[in-house]
């Protein structure tokens, strides 16, 4: 299941303003990350206001401009190691934040980018 997109942008305000009159998301720092850029990566909300659908993040020219998805996944390490079984590359291999989600990005064989994460344990 697809559960999460995100846009890298090295004009991330411009890129906000474009998907936010595009489709009538909304922005809101998330005071637990930052960017590249060193500014708060920012939460995604749908015109609906439900739950966060992605993640906006400047670059600041020190990653890639990109727009992925991320795919939830039981074990984020064990889909890396079937992924390079079958051709991918794991670029950033599992990290873990604080609130316990684990997250990965990988290239299929042709070279598209995505990523994979598992949610934290819910206690």
């Amino acid at each position: 299941m697809i559960g999460w997109i995100e846009v890298g942008a090295d004009r991330p305000a411009e890129t906000e303003k474009f998907y936010g009159e595009l489709f009538g998301w909304t922005f809101a720092d998330d005071d637990d990350s930052v960017g590249p850029d060193g500014n708060p990566y920012r939460i995604v909300t749908g015109p609906d206001g439900g739950a966060p659908l992605g993640g906006f993040y400047g670059t600041g020219g020190k990653a890639p401009q990109q727009a992925i998805f991320l795919i939830v996944v039981a074990d984020t390490a064990e889909v890396c190691r079937q992924a390079e079984g079958k051709g991918g590359t794991v670029l950033v291999g599992p990290q873990r934040e604080a609130s316990g989600l684990v997250f990965a990005r990988l290239t299929d064989p042709a070279g598209n980018l995505f990523g994979v994460f598992t949610p934290p344990a819910r206690p």
